[in-house]
């Protein structure tokens, strides 16, 4: 869920280094067409008012199709990069469920990560990774598609679209629209999230055998609804993780820009984008490992373990497990939050230049 905001916030942050540099481009131009003689500026104007239409197509361009494109595939790459910390989360926190909660131990990466090696193989840790692709393909275009059109939207009906609003009304737009977002996205591909999950959260004994069979004997078991289990908690959840990571990148963007204009805004975003994640993972993580459990009732022909619905979970966990059992699996959740945010952000930016001198239909 997590992953999801950093994917939205770098995206738009490597699109604003593109314009940036766009605008430097006729910026320089501008200055020197006024270093002209009156005489010479004339035909000048005309052809800088050409590059300007035409950086400005070439902008709306690469902000549609091609921008979908290369963050839904950024997004896919980043997380097969990061997929055996995101599984050894995912184990984490579903191990309330599975286990004795008494004997329980405090969860330690480097033997999960060895049992995995030793019990499953090293190609365990990508268990379930093939759908994790699936999803994140539609997932991340939709969301950031889905908050440009909000952000827009909110804009137009706040009166910002042609001035430049106050802070706070800038950060109401980036909060609301990253939210609003972030439902939309888990919405429409939530039965992915689901499977992923469930094969995800498989140890020795395996009872899904792939994305089909997952999705037939999920439908077979638990009726059509079995594939929505637990989304309450993930929209609950969604909305205020994106919300949080939109809002904090944006306020941290700047405010660091403001105080240091001449940095790198490559650097700009990859800070920022990292501490966006850290802030939207520890105020959501709770809701995150409600909802894992709740994906996983049932799952496997196994009892039902919460039948008291979202917040008697929550009490359920806090009572057998106390207030840290709800950041059982945060610690490879951080881990994550850097490399995942460097790797979308040179891949976005890589396939952004390639797809950019690709033809397009006006």
């Amino acid at each position: 869920m997590n992953m999801e905001a950093r994917v939205g916030v770098v995206v738009e942050g490597g699109q604003r280094a593109l314009n940036t540099a766009h605008g430097s481009v006729v910026e320089t131009g501008a200055r020197k067409f006024l270093q002209q003689p009156q005489n010479q500026q004339q035909p000048q104007q005309q052809s800088l008012n050409a590059a300007k239409r035409s950086l400005n197509r070439q902008q709306s361009q690469i902000g549609t199709v091609q921008q979908l494109l290369a963050g839904g595939i950024a997004g896919a790459f980043s997380k097969t990069c990061t997929a055996p910390l995101a599984r050894l989360t995912i184990l984490f926190q579903v191990q309330g469920m599975e286990s004795n909660v008494a004997a329980l131990s405090k969860p330690c990466i480097w033997r999960e990560a060895s049992r995995i090696v030793n019990e499953e193989g090293f190609r365990a840790f990508w268990r379930g990774n093939l759908v994790t692709i699936a999803h994140r393909l539609p997932y991340s275009s939709v969301n950031f598609y889905a908050y440009e059109r909000y952000k827009s939207l909110l804009q137009s009906a706040l009166g910002l679209e042609n001035r430049k609003g106050s802070a706070s009304s800038d950060l109401c737009v980036h909060f609301v629209g990253g939210g609003l977002a972030g439902i939309t996205a888990a919405s429409a591909t939530y039965p992915l999230d689901l499977v992923r999950t469930r094969l995800a959260a498989q140890r020795q004994t395996i009872y899904y055998r792939g994305i089909w069979h997952s999705f037939h004997t999920i439908c077979k078991e638990e009726g059509f609804l079995g594939l929505y289990k637990g989304l309450g908690a993930t929209l609950l959840g969604v909305g205020p993780s994106i919300a949080i990571s939109f809002s904090v990148y944006e306020s941290l963007r700047s405010y660091w820009q403001s105080q240091r204009p001449n940095d790198s805004t490559i650097m700009i975003s990859l800070a920022c984008g990292s501490l966006s994640g850290i802030a939207s993972s520890t105020a959501t993580f709770p809701l995150d490992l409600v909802r894992r459990r709740m994906q996983l009732e049932g799952a496997g022909g196994r009892a039902r373990v919460y039948n008291t619905g979202l917040f008697g979970t929550f009490g359920h966990i806090i009572k057998s497990e106390g207030m840290r059992g709800l950041y059982r699996g945060i610690l490879p959740e951080y881990y994550k939050v850097v490399p995942s945010v460097g790797i979308v952000f040179m891949t976005y930016e890589t396939l952004k230049m390639l797809l950019s001198g690709l033809p397009t239909s006006s």
